[in-house]
C-alpha cells in the first residue's frame, strides 16, 4: 500500500494551479487514503458525464472499482486528482499498454488515458490543466503517447485534446472518437500552454481589483484600529459593490459599524462576497481564512504582520497561510501587506491603509514595500498623476509582480506599469512575462536590496548565482525601464504616461536662460542624446514666445523631442517676474496640440504654479486601444481593436467617451493608430529622420511633466528614447544561428559517454582534451596547448607546434593574469624559449606549481572572453566582455539569454563600454567582430541543445582583423537541471 507518507509516494508531482476563472485547485497524486474522497466525488457527478467516462450507465463505483483508482504504482498505473477544500473535483488515470492494448510495464512507451470532472467544475479549465501535469509525469515514466476513447458525443473532451498543441492523430473506430497525443512538447503546445497561464492568472487579478463586493473582518466596534481604516477608506473611495464588515464579538441582530451592515462571521452574511481584507492579529488569520474559504470568498488581502519577516517561525505560519488559502481555491495577497487601490469609476476601491483614494489615472504601480507605497502615491500625485490600480504586496507569499504584470497587459485603462521589486521570485517568467508587456507598453522597474545577501525579511526567493548586474541586463533585454531609485521611477513614469515615444535621440532644447539650456545639452550628451544647439529666447521672452518656439521646434524633422527650460522673466520695467504659471503652461500645452505628435518635457526654476497647471487634466488625446501605449513611429501597434466608450472619472484621466466620439481627433488618425504613425506605411522618410520613420502628425493636448532640474528631465526622456528604439527592434528579433557542420548527435553522444552512467550531480570539469573535442561539434576549434613540465619538453613543444611560440602558466592565481608576468609571447627559437623558461620559473616558482605550456602565436588582436552558464532561476545566460583585469573590475560584460539570435549577437558586443576597441579606437584597425558574433551563436547553440553543458569559458578569444582564435576553453558537465518553465503551469511553493 502506498500513502502521502509512504517513501514512493512522488510528492515533487503535487501543485497548486490556476484555473481559467481565476480560482485555485490543488492537483496530487491519489493514494489509497482517498477512497472515501473518490466515492463522495462521484456521487456528485452526473449521470452524463459518468456515460461519456465509461460509455454505459454507471450509476456508483464498486468496492473493486474504489480499490482500482485509488491504488497504483506510480510507474505504470497513475491517477491524479484536482482538489479544493481538501475534497475532489476532478480525475485523471494513466494506465501503460502494449501495442495490443494491454496492460504493461516499460519498455512500453503507451498509456491510455481518461479523465472525469465533477459537473459544478466543468469549464473552469481543469481537465486542461490536469492533462499537462499527467503528460509531465508520463513523460518522467518513460512513456511517449497518450491513448485516448472518447464518445463523439462528448465534445469537450475532444477539444481538450484537441486543443492541447501536441501532435495527435484522429480516428474512428467502433462508435467512437480514438486520439492518439505525442507528448513531446512542441511549440504550439508551449504556446498554448503559456497563454492559458496569461488568461488565468490575469483573471485571478481582476477577481481581486474588480470584486462586486468586500468583507473588512476585523473592523472595530470602537473608532480607531486597522480595520475601521480600511472600512472607512473604502466608503469614503465611494466603492460601487457591496460592503460588509465583520467582528466575531458581535451577536445577536444585524447591526452596523459605520453605516455598514456588520455580521460576526462571513458565513452569517449569507451573501457572496468576493474580497476578504484581513485586519486581525496574525494569529487569528487561520480562523478568518476558514470562514472565507468555506463559504466561497475567492480573494484575501493580509495586512497582518509578523510572518515570514519576523523569524523562522513566522516563515512557517506564512507557508501554512498560503497552503490553507490555496486549498479552498483562493488568491492572497499578502501578509504584510498595505492594500490594494483601484479608481476605475466603476469599481472604485481603495482596500488600503491610503487615507485618500488618488483620482483615476493610467499607471499600474506595484510596490513590495508598504513605505514606499505611500511615497510613490504621494509623489504621483504632487505632480498630476494618478494610478489606474495600486497593490503593495508585503512579503508576496503568493501574488507577485508577475501576477500583476499579466493582467496590466490586457487592462486598458493601464498604459504604463511602475514596480519597485525587492525580490524576483522567479526571474525567468519575469524576463518572460516583462517581455510581453512591455511589447505593448512601458514597464518601468526600481529593484531594491540589490546587493548580495540583502533579500528583505519575508520574502522566499530561489537561490541564484547570477549577480544583480546580470539580472539587470537580461531585464532591460526584455524591454523593462530600469532605473535606479524611486524619484526616476516617477519621472520617467511622468513622460512615459503623458507623452508619445520619440522616433530617435534627437532633441531640441529652447528656454530663456541660455545658462539651463546649456546644461540640458550637456545632460544630453551624458545620456547618449542628439541634442541641437539651443535656443535662447533670452529672459524678456513672454509665453507667446515659448508658444512660437515650441511650435517651430515640435514641426521641425531635424528633431525628436522637446525640452522647455523656463526660469522667471523680465517685465517691462525690469523687474524680475515670478510669472504665472498657468499663462506659460496653456501657451505650452497650446503649442504641442497643433505640432506634431513629439515628446515634450519642461525644467523650470522657480515659476509658481507651472508644474501644476502642466499636470492638469487634459482636453483628449487618441490613444491605442487594449491599454497598449502607442508604438512609436516606424512601428506597428499592438493591438488592434478600440476599447469600448467608457466614462472616465476626473482628476487623473482622459475621456474614454470623447475619444471615441472623436475618432479621427485633430491629427486625423484614426483610432488604433497612433498619431505620428503611418496606417499605410511607405510614407516618404523627411530630410534629417530615420529611414522607414513617419513624420509624426499634430495631436491633442496631452499632460507634459515638469521637472525641477535639466538632469532628471533629460534622464527620463533618455529612458523613453532607448525604450522606443527597444520597442522598433523587438518587432525583428533576429535569427538562431544554424550552421551546417554542427553535430548536434555527436555531441549528445560525447556528452552521455563523459557523463557516464551515474553522474556526478554537481557536475564535472571536463579534461582540455574532452572540452576541445565537444566544442569541436559545434564548429568551435581550440589552439592547443602542450604542457612543459621542464625546458627539454618546452623545446620539444614548441618544435611540434611551430616558431613563434607562447609560453605561459596556468596555475590558478596567475591564469589569465598577464599583468602578473606569467606570459611570455613571440619566442622565436630555442634559445628564447629557454631563457624565458628559466626566468618564469626563477620569478613565480618551480614549474610543478606553475604547470607551464607551450601554444602557437597567432595573429594579434583584441583580447576577449565569452561565457555561459545555467542558473537554475534565471536559465541559460551568455555573456561576452574584454578579457584582463580592468574589465573585471569594471564590470564591463554584456549578457543575453539563450537562445541567442543574430541581433543578440550584434548587441553583446556593442553593448559594453570597451566596444570602441573593438571597432578601430584610436586609429587602430577594425577587428572581425562577424567572427565574433558568429562564435556567440555557436556557444549558444551549444548550451541551448545540450542542457547537460552547464557552464562553457573561452579565455582569451584573439579578434584579429581577419578571424579569431580560442586559446583556452574549460567546460562543465552536470545532469541536466530541471526546466520548470516548459513544466506544466504551476504556482511557486518555496
Amino acid at each position: 500500500m502506498t500513502t502521502a507518507s509512504d517513501p514512493a509516494y512522488p510528492a515533487h508531482w503535487e501543485a497548486d494551479v490556476v484555473l481559467r476563472d481565476g480560482g485555485t485547485a490543488r492537483i496530487r497524486p491519489i493514494s489509497p487514503e482517498d477512497a472515501g474522497r473518490l466515492v463522495s466525488f462521484y456521487e456528485l457527478v452526473s449521470d452524463e458525464s459518468k456515460y461519456y467516462r465509461f460509455f454505459a450507465p454507471y450509476p456508483r463505483l464498486s468496492a473493486k472499482d474504489v480499490h482500482r483508482f485509488t491504488h497504483h504504482d506510480y510507474v505504470d498505473r497513475v491517477g491524479l486528482a484536482a482538489t479544493v477544500g481538501g475534497e475532489f473535483i476532478a480525475t485523471v488515470r494513466y494506465d501503460r499498454i502494449n501495442a495490443l492494448g494491454r496492460p504493461a510495464s516499460a519498455p512500453a512507451d503507451e498509456a491510455e488515458v481518461a479523465f472525469l470532472v465533477q459537473d459544478a467544475h466543468q469549464g473552469r479549465g481543469v481537465a486542461s490543466t490536469l492533462l499537462e501535469h499527467i503528460a509531465a509525469v508520463a513523460r518522467e515514466r518513460g512513456i511517449r503517447r497518450f491513448a485516448a476513447e472518447v464518445l463523439p458525443a462528448n465534445n469537450k473532451m475532444i477539444k481538450v485534446f484537441t486543443d492541447a498543441g501536441y501532435q495527435q492523430k484522429r480516428s474512428f473506430e467502433d462508435g467512437s472518437v480514438h486520439l492518439t497525443l505525442d507528448l513531446e512538447p512542441t511549440a504550439e503546445s508551449l504556446a498554448v500552454q503559456r497563454a492559458r497561464e496569461y488568461r488565468a492568472e490575469a483573471k485571478s487579478v481582476r477577481r481581486l481589483l474588480a470584486p462586486g463586493s468586500v468583507a473588512v473582518i476585523g473592523a472595530g466596534r470602537a473608532p480607531g484600529g486597522v480595520g475601521r481604516a480600511v472600512l472607512r477608506n473604502l466608503l469614503e473611495a465611494g466603492f460601487t459593490g457591496r460592503l460588509y464588515a465583520v467582528n466575531r464579538a458581535l451577536t445577536g441582530e444585524r447591526r452596523e459599524i459605520d453605516g455598514v451592515p456588520a455580521f460576526s462571521s462571513v458565513g452569517a452574511i449569507g451573501e457572496p462576497v468576493d474580497l476578504a481584507v484581513l485586519a486581525v492579529p496574525a494569529e487569528r488569520v487561520p480562523d478568518a481564512v476558514a470562514d472565507c474559504g468555506e463559504h466561497g470568498v475567492q480573494g484575501l488581502v493580509v495586512l497582518a504582520a509578523d510572518y515570514a519577516e519576523s523569524g523562522p517561525a513566522g516563515r512557517e505560519r506564512q507557508r501554512a497561510l498560503v497552503r490553507q488559502a490555496r486549498s479552498y481555491g483562493m488568491r492572497l495577497i499578502g501578509p504584510n501587506a498595505f492594500g490594494i487601490i483601484n479608481t476605475a469609476p466603476g469599481v472604485r476601491l481603495n482596500a488600503s491603509l491610503a487615507p485618500q483614494a488618488p483620482p483615476a489615472g493610467r499607471i499600474g504601480l506595484f510596490t513590495q514595500s508598504g513605505a514606499i507605497g505611500i511615497a510613490l502615491l504621494s509623489g504621483l500625485y504632487r505632480r498630476g498623476a494618478s494610478p489606474s490600480t495600486f497593490i503593495s504586496s508585503g512579503n508576496r507569499a503568493d501574488l507577485s509582480g508577475n501576477d500583476f504584470l499579466q493582467y496590466w497587459h490586457e487592462d486598458p485603462d493601464t498604459d504604463v506599469v511602475l514596480l519597485y521589486l525587492e525580490s524576483i521570485g522567479n526571474p525567468r517568467k519575469f524576463t518572460r512575462l516583462a517581455r510581453r508587456t512591455a511589447a505593448a507598453k512601458p514597464v518601468v522597474v526600481v529593484k531594491g536590496a540589490r546587493h548580495s545577501g540583502t533579500t528583505p525579511p519575508g520574502h522566499a526567493v530561489p537561490v541564484s548565482r547570477v549577480p544583480d548586474a546580470t539580472v539587470s541586463a537580461l531585464l532591460r533585454q526584455a524591454g523593462v525601464i530600469l532605473v535606479g531609485t524611486v524619484t526616476e521611477l516617477v519621472d520617467a513614469g511622468l513622460l512615459l504616461a503623458g507623452q508619445p515615444l520619440p522616433a530617435g535621440p534627437r532633441v531640441a532644447i529652447l528656454g530663456n536662460s541660455e545658462s539651463l539650456g546649456l546644461l540640458t545639452y550637456d545632460a544630453c550628451l551624458t545620456e547618449g542624446l542628439r541634442p541641437l544647439r539651443p535656443l535662447d529666447l533670452t529672459t524678456a521672452a513672454t509665453p507667446t514666445d515659448f508658444r512660437a518656439a515650441l511650435t517651430a521646434a515640435l514641426a521641425d524633422d531635424a528633431c525628436d523631442a522637446v525640452v522647455v527650460t523656463a526660469i522667471p522673466w523680465v517685465g517691462e520695467n525690469g523687474v524680475l517676474e515670478s510669472g504665472d504659471g498657468q499663462v506659460l503652461a496653456d501657451a505650452l500645452r497650446d503649442a504641442a496640440a497643433t505640432a506634431p505628435a513629439k515628446p515634450v518635457a519642461v525644467v523650470h526654476v522657480e515659476i509658481g504654479g507651472l508644474a501644476e497647471a502642466l499636470a492638469a487634466a487634459a482636453r483628449t488625446v487618441t490613444r491605442t486601444p487594449s491599454g497598449a501605449h502607442p508604438a512609436p513611429p516606424g512601428t506597428a501597434s499592438a493591438a488592434s481593436v478600440p476599447s469600448a466608450p467608457e466614462e472616465r472619472g476626473s482628476g487623473g484621466g482622459v475621456s474614454r467617451a470623447s475619444r471615441a466620439s472623436s475618432a479621427l481627433g485633430v491629427s486625423g488618425a484614426p483610432v488604433g493608430v497612433r498619431p505620428g504613425q503611418d496606417p499605410g506605411r511607405g510614407a516618404a522618410t523627411p530630410p534629417g529622420a530615420e529611414p522607414g520613420r513617419t513624420p509624426p502628425a499634430p495631436r491633442e493636448a496631452a499632460r507634459i511633466p515638469a521637472y525641477p532640474a535639466a538632469e532628471r528631465a533629460v534622464r527620463a526622456l533618455a529612458e523613453a528614447v532607448r525604450y522606443a528604439r527597444w520597442r522598433r527592434e523587438a518587432a525583428d528579433p533576429g535569427k538562431v544561428g544554424e550552421y551546417d557542420d554542427i553535430d548536434e548527435a555527436g555531441a549528445a553522444a560525447l556528452i552521455e559517454r563523459l557523463l557516464g552512467a551515474d553522474p556526478d550531480p554537481r557536475g564535472t570539469t571536463l579534461a582540455d582534451a574532452d572540452a576541445r573535442e565537444l566544442l569541436a561539434r559545434y564548429g568551435i576549434a581550440v589552439r592547443p596547448a602542450l604542457p612543459a613540465p621542464d625546458a627539454a619538453r618546452a623545446v620539444e613543444a614548441a618544435r611540434r607546434l611551430g616558431y613563434p611560440v607562447a609560453l605561459k602558466t596556468t596555475a590558478p592565481h596567475l591564469r589569465h593574469r598577464p599583468d602578473l608576468g606569467g606570459v611570455r609571447l613571440d619566442l622565436a627559437d630555442e634559445r628564447q624559449l629557454a631563457r624565458a623558461y628559466a626566468e618564469l620559473t626563477a620569478t613565480l616558482g618551480k614549474p610543478q606549481e606553475l604547470a607551464p605550456v607551450v601554444q602557437a602565436m597567432v595573429p594579434r588582436g583584441v583580447d576577449t572572453v565569452v561565457r555561459a552558464a545555467i542558473d537554475s532561476a534565471v536559465g541559460a545566460v551568455l555573456s561576452f566582455g574584454l578579457a584582463g583585469a580592468a574589465s573585471e573590475l569594471l564590470g564591463d560584460t554584456s549578457h543575453r539569454l539563450i537562445p541567442a539570435t543574430d541581433r543578440d549577437a550584434a548587441e553583446l558586443i556593442r553593448t559594453i563600454r570597451t566596444a570602441p576597441l573593438l571597432f578601430g579606437w584610436r586609429g587602430s584597425a577594425p577587428v572581425d567582430t562577424a567572427a565574433l558574433e558568429e562564435l556567440l551563436l555557436r556557444v549558444s547553440r551549444l548550451v541551448d541543445d545540450h542542457p547537460e553543458v552547464v557552464a562553457i569559458g573561452l579565455e582569451p578569444v584573439i579578434v584579429a582583423q581577419r578571424g579569431l582564435a580560442v586559446l583556452g576553453a574549460s567546460v562543465r558537465l552536470a545532469p541536466a537541471p530541471p526546466r520548470t518553465d516548459l513544466g506544466p503551469r504551476r504556482l511557486p511553493s518555496y
